[in-house]
């Protein structure tokens, strides 16, 4: 970003001695916003040139003031070429700091967040999931080519991250990179984390995130019909790869596992229930809650498939999962060979189980809450409005409980 630069020095005509003196003031203003200090002269108002900016005279004393004057700027210009030349975040205020001697090592924004993702990749396992980690060094990239974009330079200070650069950071994710409102509003957050962490540890005053509201818009989260479930289970295909993405796509559609955690699920996290049949019990990746999932007819029968084909990768390992990528782009060939015309990801069968699975016939949703590994039902709320069926289904029992009602009624009504 190209910086606006000048130099002002003025008496302050408001602050005339006994004597008739007004002391000099040097104003510097940059990018619009001033800073300016007392260079410790004083000057009588009717010899100063305005437009000059300096004494009338050719007296010893006006041209030593003149030429002191002279100096100051010099030395202050100098300071502008150097945050120049290295790229360093300029402000009028910095100039000034720099020029009296206030300067101590100022943090910088980017810094602080590599620290930060640094840190967070050393508890990968203890504390956060890989994706998390990944997540935040996304974040840290957007931040870093948004700050080259509209700044123009290489980092900033922490203290200088205000309401208009989060705003400003929301707009680039948006318009520049192409993020949909709710992927833009979830980098936003990542990088709140930063300005907490130097909100903190007192490296700046105030916190710029208190007038901004993170306002997530709800999203109809696809899934699949029973029909369409069915028609996947009947198909058989040429290909064994998408026999083996069909099964385990399907045994998710019956679980809700998410893709981390099929793909670590091992035979320790098979046990058997207070009801002498199997469970599944798992932490999940993600936040780390425990999933506890009774074992349909299905994915119990998947299980005792490849229980006997065995992965040869790792024998502890359930089901022979490939990479994410892979599995979607074969679920991608499974909808057009099925005729489903949805985007049908990994993560669909979650949502699946999620709604047409137990929630359309009946299970309660503290019950389903407690399968997905929640923290919170209002996450597992988000399921339960998308669910028309469900609600035409308690309808319909309503409509035949209010018929019998007007039935009985009738029946006993005094003509």
């Amino acid at each position: 970003m190209q910086n606006t630069f000048s130099l002002l020095f003025y008496p302050r005509g408001n602050d005339i001695d006994k004597m008739g003196n007004a002391p000099v003031y040097l104003r510097i203003t940059v990018n619009g916003k001033r800073s300016e200090f007392s260079i410790k002269r004083k000057v009588t108002l009717n010899k100063w040139n305005s437009e000059a900016g300096k004494l009338r005279g050719t007296t010893d004393d006006v041209r030593k003031l003149n030429r002191y004057m002279d100096s100051i700027k010099n030395k202050v210009f100098k300071i502008h070429e150097k945050l120049t030349e290295d790229e360093i975040f300029i402000t009028a205020e910095g100039i000034k700091n720099i020029y009296l001697g206030k300067v101590s090592k100022q943090k910088m924004l980017l810094e602080i967040f590599q620290i930060h993702n640094d840190k967070t990749e050393k508890l990968v396992g203890k504390e956060f999931a890989p994706g998390t980690v990944e997540r935040y060094k996304t974040a840290k990239k957007h931040v870093e080519n948004y700050i080259i974009l509209d700044y123009g330079t290489n980092d900033i200070p922490i203290k200088n991250v205000d309401h208009k650069f989060i705003t400003g950071f929301e707009y680039y994710l948006k318009k520049e990179r192409g993020c949909a409102h709710n992927t833009a509003i979830k980098y936003v957050t990542n990088f709140k984390k930063i300005i907490r962490i130097a909100y903190a540890n007192d490296w700046i005053s105030k916190d710029p995130f208190l007038n901004w509201k993170a306002k997530l818009k709800i999203v109809d989260r696809e899934f699949l019909t029973e029909i369409e479930i069915q028609n996947i289970i009947n198909k058989e295909f040429s290909a064994t790869r998408l026999n083996q993405v069909k099964d385990i796509f399907i045994f998710c559609c019956f679980t809700g596992l998410a893709y981390a955690d099929v793909k670590k699920l091992n035979n320790d996290d098979i046990v058997i229930g207070m009801d002498g049949t199997n469970w599944i019990k798992t932490k999940r990746t993600k936040t780390d809650t425990r999933s506890n999932i009774p074992l349909l007819s299905i994915p119990q029968a998947i299980i005792n498939k490849y229980s006997k084909l065995h992965n040869s990768l790792n024998k502890e390992l359930i089901l022979p999962v490939l990479s994410n990528q892979k599995m979607n782009a074969y679920l991608k060939e499974i909808a057009d060979l099925c005729s489903i015309n949805k985007n049908l990801t990994f993560h669909l069968a979650r949502h699946t189980f999620a709604t047409t699975i137990t929630l359309t016939n009946g299970v309660p949703i503290e019950s389903v809450s407690k399968m997905l590994g929640h923290k919170s039902l209002r996450t597992t709320q988000h399921y339960a409005k998308i669910i028309d069926l469900k609600v035409s289904n308690d309808m319909n029992d309503l409509r035949l409980k209010m018929k019998k009602f007007v039935e009985n009624k009738s029946e006993n009504s005094i003509i």
